[in-house]
């Protein structure tokens, strides 16, 4: 199971619910320039520390390269080769070429953006070097289990959950075209999630709604991918890695999506054809959603089926309240907020190691040991009781 982060508390909170693998950038070269990121520094001290867990740490040099930006290629994949990664995940044939001409031996992974949707271009990228592709995820399951046969040893990866683009597996020209901002280089600004209207010419201001709830139409956007429930057909097609979506994502989503899927995953492997999808897991995936569900293309072209055009969210909210910095000791936990909560409110505990446990804050105390009715002010360190035995970096939350 493969794990987004976009920085150092997504990449140890991803590990610490589950993950086999995190997949990171640097400063350069990446497909999601608005995340925090990694220095080279960042960097090379993620990479120890998923040696030290025993876990394998991915670096995305993704984006469609300019002529300008090539003299420093080399030395960059030569600095992710002495920082140990396991992988490097691109799109850019330059990346390829460059990596052999360094004697790279670092494992290539071809990115989603390379659209790769049938055996024959996979055997071609096979052949050139690449020892994993990460499938377009217009495939479908049929098509993901023929493109695995004629692949031969080739490792096979596919997004199993998170965002969908409205363009062909991210190759989208939109956000360029209206703003500047190429997506093929990761300052997409997601025009896809904007809310349209109607105008009609030769009627100036005067704007017409799609829908007629009068709320815009958002004609463009997509619901979110979620493959949770079907862990072994996605196994038996020969998938060798499940992809999460999210290096722009909060550290709740993170340990949400990753502590679900893993259970998931740990489920299939125990039981087999026995195994039997837990609904829980899906319960808890609608909690740190913002969108509703689909499938995607894995059984089929779903169509409009796909879109989401009224924005409509799952049906159940929850807020992050507060991550746990210090394990529980004497009834008391201490804790970093993380959003606004207050005594007398239930929390919900997150933690891979403690599942749907529920507590009232009965107190709360701050650093200098004076009590306080709620907890408003950002990262506040904080004391409040706890009757659980958590630990550091497990996750606090309120149902609203």
């Amino acid at each position: 199971m493969l794990a987004p982060a976009g920085n150092r508390e997504c990449l140890e909170t991803a590990f610490a619910f589950g993950a086999d693998a995190v997949y990171i950038a640097g400063k350069q070269f990446g497909l999601r320039a608005f995340a925090a990121n990694f220095t080279d520094d960042e960097i090379k001290s993620a990479a120890g520390y998923a040696r030290g867990l025993d876990k394998k740490l991915y670096v995305t040099v993704n984006a469609a390269l300019r002529e300008g930006e090539l003299p420093e290629l080399g030395g960059y994949l030569r600095f992710l080769r002495e920082c140990g990664v396991d992988g490097i995940i691109f799109s850019d044939p330059a990346v390829l070429q460059a990596a052999k001409r360094e004697g790279i031996a670092v494992p290539l992974h071809l990115s989603t953006q390379a659209n790769t949707m049938n055996s024959h271009a996979a055997q071609f990228w096979r052949e050139a070097g690449v020892r994993r592709i990460v499938l377009s995820r217009e495939c479908t399951l049929k098509e993901v289990s023929e493109i695995k046969r004629g692949a031969g040893d080739l490792e096979i990866e596919v997004f199993v959950h998170g965002a969908m683009c409205i363009a062909h597996s991210g190759r989208c020209l939109m956000s360029s075209f209206m703003t500047g901002r190429s997506g093929n280089r990761g300052e997409c600004a997601q025009p896809c999630r904007w809310e349209y209207f109607l105008h009609e010419r030769g009627y100036d201001g005067e704007y017409f709604p799609v829908s007629e709830d009068g709320r815009g139409a958002y004609v463009l956007n997509s619901k979110d991918l979620m493959m949770i429930e079907y862990i072994p057909e996605l196994i038996e097609a020969g998938v060798t890695s499940l992809k999460i979506e999210g290096r722009m994502k909060s550290v709740y989503y993170v340990a949400s999506v990753v502590g679900a899927y893993r259970r998931a995953l740990d489920g299939y492997k125990e039981h087999g054809a026995a195994y039997v999808f837990d609904n829980a897991l899906k319960e808890e995936l609608e909690k740190s959603a913002t969108r509703l569900f689909t499938t995607g293309f894995f059984f089929g072209n779903p169509g409009g089926g796909a879109q989401d055009t009224v924005r409509g969210v799952a049906p159940r909210k929850y807020t992050f309240c507060a991550k746990v910095t210090a394990g529980a000791e004497n009834g008391v936990v201490q804790v970093e907020q993380r959003n606004k909560f207050s005594v007398g409110e239930e929390l919900e505990t997150l933690s891979p190691h403690l599942r749907g446990a529920a507590f009232t804050v009965e107190y709360m105390e701050n650093e200098d040991g004076a009590r306080q009715q709620s907890a408003p002010h950002a990262q506040q360190k904080l004391k409040i009781n706890c009757p659980f035995p958590l630990r550091a970096g497990d996750l606090l939350r309120r149902h609203d």
